[in-house]
């Protein structure tokens, strides 16, 4: 017997993905959070204000919005060193695995706000595969929002831009990919869906589960299913 509601699915083209680590991939939310508390009140600042800026965006760029008084080189430099050594709690996204197992490693890539150590002791906590490509903040002068990483992405994948597909799950990161010229895939793993929409992105799914993607014959492209769209 049929479903008389079948889930409606959108296909997208591409030939690329770039991915965003952090609320895309990877859950991490537990140790930003518990390290962030920490400088917060070790600095007499407001951590809600700070979390509000902090999701998909470098750390040093965080520290210049929140806290602009102090030497945000060197906060920046111990923050991050303490989080590399703190993988507690940062664990793989369900349909991550699943998902980039099916992509030929040649079509995905991650561009991501954390350095390329802290991505390195994230990646292995969740024993997920790390791309040939990927670009972190230790890659870019000017992180997301700025377009630059996204394009530094498409750049070092040999593609236009028109050609790659992003997947985030925050305005910043939304903001960089469609600057860049970029399709956007938003997850509302971390944000809404209105407040994802109203940063630009072309396409909404509740989870990471709902992207399915097929590979075609025609020049290997791929084939993006969004299920609820």
């Amino acid at each position: 017997m049929n479903n008389p509601n079948p889930i409606p699915v959108t296909t997208v083209n591409a030939d690329a993905i770039l991915f965003d680590l952090d609320g895309v991939l990877i859950d991490s939310t537990t140790s930003i959070v518990q390290h962030w508390r920490e400088w917060a009140e070790q600095h007499n600042l407001n951590l809600d204000f700070i979390l509000q800026n902090a999701h998909g965006m470098r750390t040093i760029e965080t520290m210049r919005i929140v806290a602009p008084h102090l030497n945000v080189e060197e906060e920046a430099l111990r923050f991050t060193a303490n989080e590399i050594t703190d993988t507690a709690g940062v664990v793989s996204i369900e349909g991550a695995r699943s998902l980039l197992t099916a992509l030929p490693p040649a079509s995905w890539a991650i561009v991501t706000s954390c350095g390329l150590d802290l991505v390195q002791a994230r990646m292995g906590a969740t024993g997920l595969p790390i791309p040939a490509v990927l670009v972190t903040a230790d890659d870019v002068q000017n992180g997301k929002p700025s377009p630059e990483p996204y394009l530094a992405g498409a750049r070092r994948m040999g593609l236009p831009v028109e050609r790659c597909v992003v997947i985030e799950d925050a305005p910043a990161g939304i903001i960089a990919g469609k600057k860049a010229g970029m399709r956007v895939i938003a997850v509302a793993s971390t944000h809404s869906p209105e407040e994802l929409l109203a940063s630009g992105a072309d396409f909404v799914v509740a989870k990471l589960q709902n992207i399915h993607v097929t590979r075609s014959n025609y020049h290997s492209r791929l084939t993006i299913h969004l299920e609820g769209v």
